[in-house]
């Protein structure tokens, strides 16, 4: 793809030996004001490699590069050298690109043949699919995405919560005060509310924690009556949680959650001992982190059982035999960080060398109204019922302006659920965020649907010219886009692949939610000030391949953050 940094930069590594064009490069910066140029070289470095002062080098570099098919003109100021591209040429360049490439535009194949684990979502089965599961979904989901359009292999994991202590509680519950009926008909609700009364019974009697860490300790020696409870459970969760991964959009490639590793730990348990890393401490095993400032990692409980820090260690262990990862990343709260350092310390004392490649992607907390998530006292908000609201309200909006819209309960759907995942990842992953009801539903302003919308107004477009996906390079003749909002919207069109390398290296699909509103913006700016079905057959057709490039790019840019590309709305 025509890059104007690269060509820039060869240009003036002409002038400048002392530097390699990938240094120049790196100096480019693009001038806060389009009136100062496309790209700016501040020479304030260049002063002691050069031995001359900042004005004097842009002033000789302004008058040693002519005009040329790349470069409309270059000016100096204030030590600045202000470049400014051709426009047309650049225009054509990007257009053509975008064209071309068609649903691959952004792509790379830099990961080809690697593996990239990514491990998210992984709610903890008997507990409502809340808010707070949404986070890790979404941002997991829209990494697993990028990485695949980067080239490599994806291996998406839910690492369910399927094990520990939780289920001695919640069997405990349900012997004292469940019921198979009450279960069947209320399903992960009646389940939520037997952890719950456990909860409030235990603050009263303490002797149901003891009995808790019992069943919890039978369930590990395989007890027949524990082990069929806890499957039931999980059997109910999956069940439910299903149907909220369909309305996302979401898939995993593996299941395989803490159970799964039960009759894995002992090897890794006795490899830990083996390397003297095991300590006592309190009659529970312990890896001692004491040097790197840590406390230190438990391995094993006073009463033998296991705890996440074993399954996870063990977990990363059968990931790395069997899927030979290049990274392996986890997307969980920012309040896990210590977990992860702590057990990612046990694998690199180990003398694993790829600890190294283990990555903790955290987010913020969910709160509501401050307070926050806890299934035990209740407080949580269903995901299920905030995409049925935002579909519901979706719904209305279509009724009211086009009520014989074909398939509308599809596109209700898409635009409904896109508007929760949108808002979701609109801010860097690491912000806090506090659960509105009133900001997750409103659809005004920089929002998914108002990106989706977009996406919809360019293929009306396409359609009634009755070109939709039939714009030959050879019809595109950027002469004919001469205007400023042209020109940006090219511009804007153009950094995608940048975005997306970015989104991909900073683990941050923000960067691709904040870039789609900029294409949004830039397109209706451009709709809204220039006709597009003119008479002018040379005039049209390069606007209809301006917005053919759009109506790609956005696609696209959709596609990565986890949102459909309705062609109608």
């Amino acid at each position: 793809m025509y890059n104007a940094k690269s060509v820039v930069s060869e240009l003036l590594a002409l002038h400048i030996p002392e530097l390699e064009p990938q240094q120049i490069i790196e100096m480019l910066e693009i001038p806060p004001n389009p009136e100062m140029g496309d790209l700016a070289l501040p020479c304030f470095k260049l002063s002691k490699v050069l031995r001359k002062s900042p004005v004097k080098i842009a002033e000789e570099l302004s008058q040693l590069i002519p005009p040329n098919e790349n470069i409309d003109r270059i000016e100096n100021l204030s030590g600045y050298l202000n470049i400014f591209l051709n426009q047309s040429n650049y225009i054509q360049q990007i257009l053509s690109h975008i064209l071309e490439a068609g649903k691959e535009y952004g792509s790379s194949n830099i990961g080809q043949g690697r593996n990239i684990v990514i491990d998210y979502s992984s709610p903890n089965v008997a507990k409502p699919f809340h808010v707070g599961h949404l986070r890790s979904t979404s941002i997991g989901n829209s990494l697993y995405r990028i990485f695949e359009f980067m080239g490599y292999n994806s291996v998406g994991v839910n690492h369910i919560g399927d094990w520990g202590t939780q289920f001695g509680k919640l069997i405990t519950a349900y012997k004292h005060w469940g019921n198979e009926e009450a279960v069947n008909e209320g399903l992960i609700k009646e389940l939520v509310a037997l952890y719950v009364k456990f909860h409030e019974e235990a603050e009263k009697d303490s002797a149901l924690d003891d009995e808790a860490r019992q069943w919890f300790l039978r369930l590990e020696q395989k007890d027949e009556e524990a082990h069929k409870l806890w499957k039931w459970f999980v059997d109910i969760s999956l069940e439910e949680y299903q149907k909220v991964y369909d309305l996302l959009d979401v898939s995993f490639d593996s299941y395989a959650g803490e159970a799964f590793y039960i009759d894995k730990m002992e090897p890794v348990i006795k490899e830990l001992d083996d390397k003297g890393l095991l300590t006592e401490s309190k009659g529970a095993k312990i890896v001692d982190l004491e040097e790197y400032d840590m406390p230190p990692c438990l391995i094993l409980k006073t009463d033998g059982s296991t705890i996440y820090a074993t399954r996870d260690i063990t977990a990363a262990i059968y990931r790395k035999d069997t899927y030979n990862f290049e990274k392996c990343i986890y997307v969980t709260g920012v309040s896990q960080s210590l977990h992860f350092k702590q057990w990612f310390k046990v694998i690199e004392k180990m003398g694993y060398d790829w600890y190294k490649d283990l990555h903790h992607v955290p987010f913020g907390t969910v709160s509501i109204g401050g307070e926050k998530l806890a299934t035990r006292t209740g407080n949580v908000v269903l995901l299920e019922d905030i995409l049925s609201k935002a579909i519901e309200k979706t719904l209305e909006t279509i009724d009211s302006k086009n009520p014989n819209m074909e398939n509308k309960h599809k596109i209700a759907q898409q635009m409904g659920v896109g508007a929760v995942i949108f808002s979701d990842l609109s801010s860097n992953r690491i912000k806090d965020v506090s659960f509105s009801w009133d900001e997750i539903l409103n659809f005004d302003g920089e929002t998914g649907p108002y990106v989706q919308y977009t996406h919809a107004r360019a293929c009306s477009v396409l359609r009634k010219a009755n070109n939709a996906g039939n714009i030959e390079e050879s019809e595109l003749d950027s002469k004919n886009l001469l205007s400023k909002e042209e020109y940006q919207l090219t511009k804007t069109l153009a950094d995608f692949p940048d975005k997306v390398k970015q989104a991909q290296k900073d683990l941050e699909p923000s960067i691709l939610t904040r870039y789609l509103v900029d294409v949004a913006q830039d397109f209706n700016r451009f709709y809204h000030e220039h006709s597009i079905l003119v008479s002018d057959i040379g005039v049209r057709s390069s606007r209809l391949a301006l917005v053919k490039a759009t109506k790609l790019t956005l696609a696209n840019g959709l596609y990565l953050i986890g949102l459909h590309a309705p062609e109608q709305v």
